[in-house]
């Protein structure tokens, strides 16, 4: 399991506006382009949810191994995104 996880915020026009990763594990150099690239792909799975469902969490919208991807959209659509 990962000891590591990626928060990223999203403008409604998909440019991030903060990322952060966070944990204790020791930082493997292609890590944090494992995350964005995780994340930059359930981009898409979430702009198909958010116009069909009123929930404004979605949990484990997408999986990579052992890394799951939730997101939490505001009202002016700005996605929080974790992995």
């Amino acid at each position: 399991m990962a000891t590591t996880a990626c928060f990223i915020i999203v403008s409604r026009n998909d440019i991030p506006i903060y990322e952060a990763e966070v944990g204790s594990a020791a930082k493997r150099e292609d890590a944090a382009q494992l995350h964005q690239f995780i994340l930059h792909a359930a981009l898409d799975i979430v702009q198909d949810l958010a116009w069909t469902t009123s929930a404004m969490y979605l949990k484990a919208i997408d999986r990579f191994n052992d890394l799951v991807v939730s997101v939490y959209i505001t009202a002016g659509h700005i996605l929080n995104i974790v992995n």
